[in-house]
């Protein structure tokens, strides 16, 4: 799919994948509205970049539906969308852990959030020639990391749901479902994760989306999950082990 010339939205473009996602598109001749909840850094964003922005919380059905009529109505070439917007906690599994609320949080974000949107903005995307879904999912999607339990769960469902909506788009429509499962990215979310020290930066995994798009491969490896997931195949045992080598 060639991405130039397309009308994209970009969930959670203030900062991270999304903003350098943004950037990058913007000058291969794309025109891109970013969305998110904080208002202060969208505006921030859309102004260094130079595009328009629309605030809202994904988690929020009404909130979801208001952003849909807005782009239905103001956007109605709308032909790409990326769901990038993530939230993760580092933690470790345990009695004390309160798991069930962090995965709360971080499947309405990082699963709830992106089906329903999809969803909603399907009529859309079905009237374009051609159209692309883009979900950032991650290298714990495929296996998980011990210090990011419940992320890890919510980004395998996602990557789940990927393949599971490609098969079923592909019967009927000519909307393309890619996935993108970096590693470590140096962002201000990953900061407890050590992403400054040892995180790609963020327009690593924007010029690989970008690629990636461009050359029709629905799984989009950037940095080390490529190798990853190849040693996964190979041997899920050692691999899984390696991946959390030191961590438990």
């Amino acid at each position: 799919m060639e991405l130039t010339k397309k009308t994209v939205l970009v969930t959670g473009g203030g900062s991270g994948i999304g903003y350098a996602t943004a950037m990058l598109l913007i000058k291969k001749g794309n025109q891109v509205i970013i969305t998110g909840r904080n208002a202060e850094k969208l505006d921030k964003a859309a102004k260094e970049l130079g595009v328009d922005y629309i605030v809202g919380d994904l988690t929020d059905a009404d909130s979801v539906a208001s952003l849909v009529k807005k782009l239905e109505a103001d956007y109605s070439d709308l032909s790409v969308l990326i769901n990038n917007a993530g939230v993760g906690f580092v933690y470790k599994l345990g009695e004390s852990a309160n798991a069930v609320e962090k995965a709360r949080q971080e499947f309405e974000t990082n699963y709830f959030a992106p089906v329903r949107l999809t969803e909603l903005l399907l009529p859309l995307l079905k009237k374009q020639p051609e159209a692309a879904i883009v979900n950032i999912t991650s290298n714990v999607a495929f296996h998980p990391l011990v210090v990011l339990p419940t992320y890890s769960d919510a980004k395998t469902a996602l990557h789940s749901h990927s393949v599971a909506l490609r098969l079923t788009l592909s019967a009927d429509t000519n909307i393309k479902i890619f996935e993108v499962m970096p590693s470590l990215i140096n962002t201000d979310a990953t900061k407890d994760m050590g992403g400054e020290q040892h995180g790609l930066p963020p327009e690593v995994a924007a010029q690989e989306i970008y690629n990636g798009i461009n050359e029709d491969r629905y799984e989009i490896f950037v940095g080390e999950a490529g190798q990853q997931y190849a040693d996964y195949l190979t041997d899920p045992n050692a691999a899984v082990a390696k991946f959390n080598q030191g961590l438990y």
